[in-house]
């Protein structure tokens, strides 16, 4: 009939205008990235200001109120659970000899929700992963009656079978009556039609974030425990997720440095430093106004240089020379990559907002739906960016690590 061929063609409509959002939302969120990150730095505000431009001046693509209003999920029903949900007592937990954790004591009540926040590396997926695997530890660890665990880890994406298409990945796991249910599930995030046939490793990481996501539906939970979970989503997918989260009826713990993710969601934030917490009453931004913070990104001071005491022996203070002329040499060789690599991220992310403009305007689509070299170039600059900025973030936590060694060894 007419009314069916217009749903199909609907359908496909949308798809078409999903994928368009979404390969922009992913480049909206790089430019806030970067901007974030080298905000208050003197030597990018050139570059800052011109990706703040870049903002002010894209023609952002939207998607029609009606099918926004179609795009969401919920939660199951969570079981009923013990008033107690988690009980830690005194837990340390150190790698290779190296304390991460030092006895910590934390309550998680029945309802509660709560943000782990910190720096990377003060152990707040560390302390999350006790929680939902009961990995090894020292001290008290207890869950509560009945406590059932819903787990993202921050590589959950990774852990899904390549091989096998998006269907079958809900199907493997799935039982009883919401195997029909299944499409709808994959719906609300996002994957319809032919989508959800698309073999696993070919999507990109916003896909296997959000099909990751999905399986946490398969199956009622009382607790959740989510580690940057906001990882590769688009703006579009945080806003369904986290609407799922405020009407969820659980107990939640939730990694993230994301404020705007997190604003509302919570009643509790536990703020990881030096080896230990320290328990906030109050939302996200509760918690940055006590502590007298924009953001959660704290300034990073381990590049400052110990000041050696002028009295110790001159041998010593060769050998602690001939340590830092190395540390600054690597340094310099990761800072002059992370530059380069900037440098093709801004290249990349030019041409992909141009060509972005052409796929906002109807008519503009129209002359370029049948050129194929528009698409494969397309494809190719998406997957450039997602290189480069991947290889970018672990440049900057490779620079972290390098940084917090020679505090540590300082």
């Amino acid at each position: 009939s007419s009314y069916s061929d217009y749903v199909i063609k609907r359908e496909e409509q949308l798809e078409q205008q999903l994928a368009a959002y979404e390969n922009q939302q992913k480049q909206i969120a790089q430019i806030e990235r970067f901007i974030e990150r080298f905000r208050y730095k003197a030597t990018k505000a050139r570059q800052v200001q011109s990706r703040i431009k870049q903002l002010e001046k894209m023609d952002k693509i939207e998607i029609d109120e009606l099918d926004r209003a179609s795009i969401h999920f919920r939660f199951p029903q969570a079981p009923p659970s013990g008033k107690i949900v988690v009980e830690i007592k005194n837990l340390s937990k150190s790698y290779g000899g190296k304390a991460v954790l030092q006895n910590i004591d934390f309550t998680l009540l029945k309802g509660e929700k709560v943000a782990f926040v910190g720096r990377n590396g003060e152990g707040k997926s560390t302390l999350s992963k006790i929680i939902a695997t009961s990995l090894d530890h020292e001290g008290i660890f207890r869950l509560g009656h009945n406590v059932k665990i819903g787990y993202y880890a921050q590589n959950q994406s990774e852990l899904l079978d390549l091989n096998k298409t998006v269907y079958e990945t809900l199907d493997e796991s799935a039982k009883g009556e919401i195997r029909t249910r299944l499409k709808s599930i994959l719906g609300s995030f996002l994957f319809s039609g032919e989508a959800i046939e698309k073999k696993v490793g070919v999507l990109s990481g916003g896909e296997k974030a959000r099909l990751a996501l999905a399986k946490l539906l398969l199956e009622p939970v009382n607790l959740l425990v989510l580690d940057e979970p906001t990882n590769h989503l688009d703006m579009l997918s945080k806003d369904i997720l986290k609407a799922a989260l405020l009407d969820y009826s659980g107990s939640m713990i939730i990694v993230s440095h994301d404020r705007d993710f997190l604003q509302g969601l919570t009643t509790k934030v536990i703020e990881f430093k030096q080896h230990h917490i320290k328990e906030y009453l109050g939302d996200i931004y509760d918690f940055l106004s006590s502590r007298q913070m924009d953001t959660l990104q704290e300034p990073n001071h381990e590049n400052e240089i110990n000041q050696y005491n002028q009295t110790e022996r001159q041998s010593q203070n060769k050998i602690e020379y001939e340590k830092r002329k190395s540390f600054e040499r690597k340094r310099r060789k990761i800072v002059s990559q992370i530059e380069k690599c900037e440098q093709e991220i801004l290249a990349t992310d030019k041409e992909v907002a141009e060509m972005n403009i052409q796929l906002a305007h109807p008519d503009k689509f129209k002359d370029i739906i049948y050129s194929k070299n528009f698409f494969d170039r397309y494809d190719y600059l998406k997957k450039k960016t997602e290189r480069l900025m991947s290889e970018w973030e672990d440049l900057h936590l490779l620079l972290q690590e390098l940084e917090q060694s020679d505090l540590t060894n300082s």
